[in-house]
């Protein structure tokens, strides 16, 4: 036999065997990490961080695929740094669980990280919020104090993680003290070429225009950060509780199919939204109308199903300024006004803002502000992520954020307009100490 050949058979075989008997274990870890990966985004997040170079010859070329091993190299030069902030320390974590057996074959014991940082991290907030609401049928002030602890856990090496939130609030001018709750609880991963989430998992629709709040049920989304489509489904259910001390009593099956683009200077999004066996109850004000029949409230509603359509653009003029807007209309909004006593159309709503600048919780110093005009109708607005305006009520809000030392956040809001279903003159201040740890 040639003396080359039966060299390259019996480093073939060594090969064979050590692969065989230490890198199996993770499959093939020659194999390509396949392009659609949460990993790629995680490690150009870290180089954009300065946490990694990329690949060994200094070089990040992230429209090429990687072996498993290849990855575990990165993950393995990032495992080294001490001085990450939260996030990128979260990142590494979350890359060395998943690529732990290569790393293990590397030399480089996932254990040894382990005793550095916990699987479990955890993030929280404390925050003082004041509002002053100015109306012709009264005035009213509320100061609240919001305690929020958010675990996040390491499911094993699947890549998954579990979260939840826990919240007690309490309103310091009149003692009403909320019990501590567990107000979110999901897990989310990679698989079956979607990203999903399971659980009782939040939700933002229509940039927060419809509601900011939670949904118990599934949401899948497929896509790249270009062009992404997220499927939801579940069971909404909420109330009066920490994270929206003005929310209504709201009840419905629901379900969304939301599109979104966003490339260069320019987003847009086109969404549905289906709340069956919807059921809404004001907890702000709910006395009758005068003349009003039985004692009931305009603000109750019920509904066979509320069938929501949006459509929002955003472009960004350059690193400062952007301008949006977003239309929300309700389908099947007829008959809130069943006794005639709404002045104005619930079953819309629609915003148009301009912000400028952009403000970063790590930045000291760093700010933005914003002037829009909102019509935020109860039907089509359930509960707006707008601490300004609210659900009923339309006309000119403006504010400004400001980070005057790392993780604090200072905001301030006013505004001014109407409630529609009275046409009567209403206004908002709105002020938040927010500090993040």
């Amino acid at each position: 036999m040639n003396k080359h050949l039966l060299t390259s058979a019996i480093i073939t075989a060594l090969l064979s065997t050590t692969v065989a008997g230490t890198a199996l274990a993770a499959s093939n870890p020659f194999s390509d990490v396949p392009k659609d990966s949460w990993a790629y985004d995680a490690v150009a997040q870290l180089a954009a961080d300065g946490v990694i170079d990329g690949y060994p010859d200094g070089t990040f070329q992230g429209q090429n695929t990687m072996t498993r091993y290849e990855m575990a190299q990165i993950v393995a030069r990032a495992m080294t740094k001490t001085d990450l902030d939260k996030a990128d320390k979260a990142t590494v974590d979350k890359l060395a669980s998943e690529f732990a057996e290569e790393l293990d074959n590397l030399g480089v014991r996932v254990a040894d990280l382990e005793k550095k940082s916990d699987n479990v991290t955890w993030t929280g907030t404390v925050r003082y919020r004041y509002t002053d609401v100015d109306k012709s049928t009264g005035n009213a002030s509320e100061h609240n104090l919001l305690y929020r602890l958010e675990p996040h856990a390491y499911i094993g090496n699947t890549g998954w993680m579990a979260h939840s939130r826990v919240e007690y609030l309490t309103t310091l001018n009149d003692d009403d003290n909320f019990d501590t709750t567990v107000d979110r609880a999901w897990v989310e991963g990679d698989g079956l070429g979607a990203h999903w989430k399971l659980g009782k998992y939040p939700i933002l629709p229509m940039n927060g225009m419809l509601l900011d709040d939670k949904v118990a049920g599934a949401e899948a989304s497929f896509g790249s950060d270009v062009f992404k489509t997220t499927l939801q489904a579940g069971r909404f259910n909420t109330d009066r509780s920490a994270s929206n001390p003005d929310m209504d009593e709201t009840t419905a099956d629901y379900y969304s199919v939301q599109f979104k683009y966003n490339q260069d200077k320019w987003t847009a999004q086109a969404e549905w939204y289906l709340f069956d066996d919807y059921y809404k109850k004001s907890v702000i004000g709910n006395q009758a109308f005068p003349g009003f029949p039985n004692g009931l409230s305009s603000r109750d509603f019920n509904a066979d199903e509320l069938n929501l359509w949006f459509v929002g653009l955003g472009y960004k003029f350059d690193d400062n300024v952007k301008l949006a807007a977003q239309y929300a209309e309700n389908t099947n909004g007829d008959g809130y006004d069943k006794y005639g006593l709404v002045k104005g159309d619930e079953s819309k709503a629609y915003n148009v803002e301009l912000t400028y600048k952009a403000f970063d919780t790590k930045d000291p110093g760093s700010w933005d502000a914003f002037v829009a005009y909102r019509y935020v109708g109860a039907m089509a607005s359930i509960a707006p992520v707008y601490k300004g305006v609210w659900a009923d009520q339309k006309g000119i809000e403006f504010g400004v954020e400001f980070v005057p030392v790392e993780n604090v956040l200072a905001t301030l809001k006013y505004f001014d307009g109407k409630d529609i279903s009275t046409d009567k003159d209403a206004s908002k201040f709105f002020g938040q100490l927010e500090l993040q740890f």
